[in-house]
């Protein structure tokens, strides 16, 4: 193993461009966590991880990686290290406000989405988040994204859909975010409309015929585009399931009664993707209820201007009445049933949050929806690896993300304790490392980290 690392090193200095060359700072080794890889099976306990410029090159046991003299050592001793988190469903122009149309009012519609959206962003990394699908924006989130590929603000490596394609216009929304459509021929042009302004991934929301989604399947397809469909209904599931549609959002988040068994099992079969965001009403109404004071923390206030922290403290002024919540007794008594069934199913899953809707802030949500997973039915093991190789391969990105192997791209994090046995434990990301770029919580403040990272 020992050898392969130094072969491996070798190509790496002879086919790295110059500039790259320069720069050996760019070195470092992850010592002594345990590293859980992305695939169900045992963790690896003493662990090293080898990382230069934005690769893995080389991971696994003491014994059998050698850290190479001089170069500097993040100390995970008592840490758990794993893949990068890939959320499949969030929203970056969200922050957890109590209501969308008061927000959008707030914000004059987009005009302030570059005040917002960084805050998002920071926010997603902080939580460990290195990968996120957004699935409904205005294209103002791609200066964002250039601004997160130069390194300018931390965030995650984002693909978006942009606007979304529909038959009924949202009041409340801006009229950029969503694209209203009569024909499935209006449906594909749109579509590719939309990929020529920049969108990674076509988004379909309600009202849509199944010959409209088969026209923005076809056309999304011409171009090797996926397509994500927000759906809870099952003759929507079917439509979309018959068009081709790629990934099936939202679906068994439990606002509807118990799916049949047929419909699970051909989703089973057919391995089609499943995101569930299940836990942003039904686990996130309960926990405020329980601590309404996770709404307000230094945390969230320092990282906000002060008129926009106020404005949120604002609207979670009695919470319970929030319209975004009204249906929320009805869905946790349907979770029971419905949250578990794409699980029992051992359906094809990723993990997506809904981030950040009304107080599922991007800090919290991809472990409050992982934890929902365990609660409804997952393991750990099964949870952590839907939310990185699972997802991963989702958006077609497996051979370079979601799991710590040689080659792979240096999306890592470090957590403050061990998810396999309490999946909460990941509230506590101590580093979150992007493209072999490192980021820390303040808290974890070493001479290491300061030497090669950031803090948030």
């Amino acid at each position: 193993m020992t050898r392969l690392f130094l072969a491996f090193s070798v190509i790496l200095v002879i086919y790295m461009p110059a500039a790259a060359q320069e720069n050996e700072a760019n070195q470092y080794a992850i010592v002594g966590g345990m590293m859980v890889d992305g695939y169900e099976a045992p963790p690896v306990h003493n662990s090293v991880i080898l990382v230069h410029g934005n690769r893995i090159v080389a991971a696994g046991p003491a014994h059998e990686v050698i850290v190479p003299d001089g170069i500097p050592v993040i100390d995970a001793r008592g840490k758990t290290v794993m893949p990068g988190l890939i959320d499949l469903h969030i929203h970056l122009d969200l922050i957890g406000h109590g209501d969308y149309d008061e927000y959008y009012n707030f914000l004059g519609g987009t005009k302030r989405l570059p005040d917002v959206m960084p805050i998002a962003a920071k926010h997603m990394m902080r939580a460990g988040v290195t990968t996120g699908v957004d699935l409904g924006s205005p294209f103002d989130i791609l200066a964002v994204r250039d601004k997160i590929r130069a390194g300018i603000i931390p965030g995650p490596r984002l693909i978006v859909s942009g606007p979304w394609i529909t038959r009924i216009k949202l009041d409340g929304v801006p009229d950029s975010y969503q694209v209203v459509i009569d024909s499935p021929e209006e449906a594909a042009a749109k579509a590719l409309e939309l990929i020529d302004a920049g969108s990674d991934v076509i988004k379909t929301w309600l009202g849509l015929t199944r010959d409209d989604l088969k026209a923005v399947v076809k056309a999304a397809h011409s171009r090797g585009v996926k397509v994500h469909s927000h759906l809870y209904k099952v003759p929507a599931m079917e439509d979309a399931i018959a068009a081709g549609v790629d990934v099936l959002q939202h679906v068994g988040s439990a606002k509807m009664p118990p799916y049949p068994q047929a419909l699970l099992r051909k989703i089973a079969e057919d391995r089609i993707p499943v995101v569930q965001t299940i836990a942003h009403r039904i686990w996130v109404y309960p926990a405020t209820e329980a601590n309404p004071g996770r709404l307000n923390t230094p945390e969230l206030e320092a990282d906000m201007p002060p008129d926009v922290f106020a404005e949120m403290q604002r609207s979670f002024k009695n919470f319970r009445a929030l319209s975004y919540f009204r249906d929320t007794p009805d869905e946790i008594r349907h979770s029971k049933i419905n949250a578990r069934q794409f699980i029992d199913a051992n359906a094809y899953m990723g993990v997506g949050t809904d981030a950040a809707s009304p107080m599922n802030f991007h800090t919290e949500a991809i472990w409050r929806e992982m934890s929902a997973l365990v609660d409804s039915g997952m393991t750990p093991a099964r949870a952590i690896s839907a939310a990185t190789k699972s997802g991963a391969e989702i958006i077609g990105m497996g051979r370079d993300l979601g799991t710590l192997e040689t080659g792979k791209l240096a999306d890592i994090i470090i957590v403050d304790g061990n998810p396999l046995a309490d999946i909460n434990t990941l509230d506590y990301v101590a580093v979150t490392i992007k493209d072999g770029n490192v980021w820390y919580d303040p808290k974890y403040t070493s001479a290491v980290l300061k030497q090669i990272g950031q803090a948030f």
